[in-house]
């Protein structure tokens, strides 16, 4: 299985426990990794064959900047859900990072996801 990835998104969003997090933008890093079947699009040389990463942005993005959840597990499951609904992609893997949350380290979540 082929692997089709974006790392080190940077995206603006309002998530986390404490109230502050919830109404002032912090940066969320992501990095997205499909399992996906790469052969018919390096025959065919013919993005429709693949997945397009520029779509990952995309939804990743939205979920970011449009929602607001308390734990960034559900923001990762909630992309995630969204990556699976293209039927050429078998699972999923989602890193989210909150750089500014600690004064040293930088705390997140990967959860992979399979379609059913």
């Amino acid at each position: 299985m082929d692997r089709v990835f974006l790392n080190s998104l940077s995206v603006q969003g309002k998530h986390g426990v404490m109230e502050r997090e919830r109404h002032v933008e912090q940066e969320f890093v992501l990095d997205i990794e499909a399992m996906v079947d790469t052969r018919g699009a390096s025959r065919s040389d013919n993005l429709a064959d693949t997945v397009d990463y520029v779509r990952f942005r995309d939804i990743a993005e939205d979920v970011i900047k449009n929602e607001s959840h308390y734990l960034i597990e559900k923001v990762a499951d909630r992309i995630a859900s969204r990556i699976l609904e293209d039927t050429k992609i078998r699972e999923v893997t989602i890193i989210i990072r909150k750089p500014a949350v600690l004064p040293n380290g930088i705390p997140g979540i990967a959860i992979t996801r399979s379609r059913a």
